[in-house]
């Protein structure tokens, strides 16, 4: 059997994607993928996602620069989540959010609402031109 079709993708034929940098353990940042973004990422080592806002495949870091280098796929056991270990390349200290901090998951729950923890790295305006 073809390891893609062990992948228990959902009815949009998606499958959800956490990244983790592999040298912190950090999470950096949650996607989809369908059966072709997988299928390149285990090929060219970097990550391929699929933009459901877009309708098409999106190379990280194609706009940015922020390309994530993938050193392991791994799957859940329900094999419905994968799981890739990235590093985070593009700016140091790597910047994985489209608003310029290391991770998506920089608001923390406080007080009954979201506040921002994490600096921005990098302003998003002079990144996304």
């Amino acid at each position: 059997m073809n390891w893609l079709d062990q992948v228990a993708w959902d009815a949009q034929g998606l499958v959800p994607v956490i990244a983790q940098e592999q040298g912190t353990g950090d999470i950096l940042m949650f996607a989809w993928m369908n059966r072709e973004a997988l299928a390149k990422t285990a090929e060219l080592g970097r990550a391929v996602y699929w933009s459901r806002s877009r309708g098409k495949l999106w190379a990280k870091g194609e706009e940015s620069g922020h390309v994530q280098q993938v050193h392991e796929i791994r799957i859940d056991c329900d094999n419905d989540v994968v799981l890739l270990k990235v590093t985070q390349l593009g700016h140091e200290p790597g910047i994985a959010c489209h608003t310029g901090r290391h991770s998506c998951f920089y608001s923390v729950l406080k007080d009954g609402r979201w506040q921002p923890v994490d600096p921005v790295l990098k302003d998003p305006a002079s990144i996304y031109k």
